[in-house]
């Protein structure tokens, strides 16, 4: 049976995103119960060296954005980098969900192989679309989820396991 490249993305991306934003949601209820403002989780670093919360959030929907545009050679969103409030990150969330459910799977589908252009490690290269997306596209995606998850969890969020896969 062939593989669905868009089922093996943006399928991916939409559950990711939409079981983070539910995170999201436990997020504030949680913030409100404690008496405390959802905003301090915006600023949140497991080290200073770390970029925060809101980072991890432009990012997954940045990397989900970025390898759905480049594949299906729409034009990918330009969204600045400036969320510094909770309802600004949730409204980012909202715009990648957006974003990646507006693609087809006909945007898709038959391009695994379709060269994509890309600067690896400052190397110009040109990957098939679906090694970029197994080898760069998901690591980097998932890597900015767990990491959203494991700051809102740390923070004590009562979150677990079956909140992150959904």
């Amino acid at each position: 049976m062939p593989i669905s490249l868009h089922a093996s993305s943006a399928g991916v991306f939409i559950r990711m995103l939409s079981n983070l934003q539910a995170i999201l949601a436990k997020a504030e209820t949680n913030a409100t119960e404690r008496k405390f403002n959802p905003d301090n989780f915006v600023g949140l670093r497991l080290s200073p060296d770390m970029n925060p919360f809101s980072f991890q959030i432009q990012s997954a929907t940045d990397r989900s954005k970025l390898f759905l545009a480049r594949v299906s050679g729409v034009m990918a969103p330009q969204w600045p980098d400036t969320e510094k409030t909770w309802v600004e990150v949730k409204q980012r969330l909202q715009t990648g969900i957006d974003f990646v459910k507006s693609i087809t799977p006909a945007q898709l589908d038959g391009l695994e192989d379709k060269l994509i252009p890309l600067k690896i490690r400052g190397e110009d290269v040109q990957w098939p679309a679906l090694k970029y997306l197994h080898e760069n596209a998901m690591p980097n995606f998932y890597f900015h989820v767990t990491t959203a998850y494991d700051l809102l969890r740390h923070a004590g969020v009562p979150v677990g396991k079956r909140d992150f896969t959904g």
